[in-house]
């Protein structure tokens, strides 16, 4: 598994810049119009209608918080010791930026206002945040100090 975690988080990486503009869900409406948003198209629409604290939310949680955790998992396998610590921590939150997503889809699917069909974006997001959590899942800081 060690030898196979730069390659999990390059795929990590990959998969989060494909997650974030590839659409990420098909909404119908009236069978006649349709939409298929990004992520990013998506905040930046909020912005525009003057949502700006719920862009920032979605901003923070779905764009900087995976960057972070992205960033965090890259120092902890390749410098070592020095990030394990924030990685643990932001392990704990790994599922959180893909809940916020699916709760945006659920609630587009409850409304009844459109049918909400899953797009590539989706997918990807989701996978981003798996191959994340797979690559730091054996990182904890307190193992490795004990084992020395």
């Amino acid at each position: 598994m060690h030898a196979f975690r730069p390659v999990i988080l390059l795929t990590a990486s990959i998969c989060f810049g494909l997650g974030i503009s590839l659409p990420l869900m098909q909404f119908e409406k009236l069978y006649f119009f349709t939409e298929t948003p990004s992520l990013l198209s998506i905040i930046a629409g909020l912005w525009s209608d003057g949502e700006i604290l719920l862009s920032i939310v979605v901003v923070v949680f779905s764009i900087l918080f995976p960057i972070i955790k992205l960033f965090t998992a890259f120092q902890a396998i390749f410098l070592g010791e020095t990030a394990k610590g924030w990685t643990a921590a932001l392990a704990k939150w790994s599922m959180m930026d893909v809940l916020l997503v699916a709760i945006a889809v659920f609630a587009a699917k409850t409304s009844g206002l459109a049918n909400a069909i899953s797009q590539p974006g989706l997918w990807f997001f989701a996978i981003s945040a798996i191959a994340v959590a797979c690559s730091v899942a054996k990182l904890n800081p307190e193992a490795q100090i004990t084992s020395k």
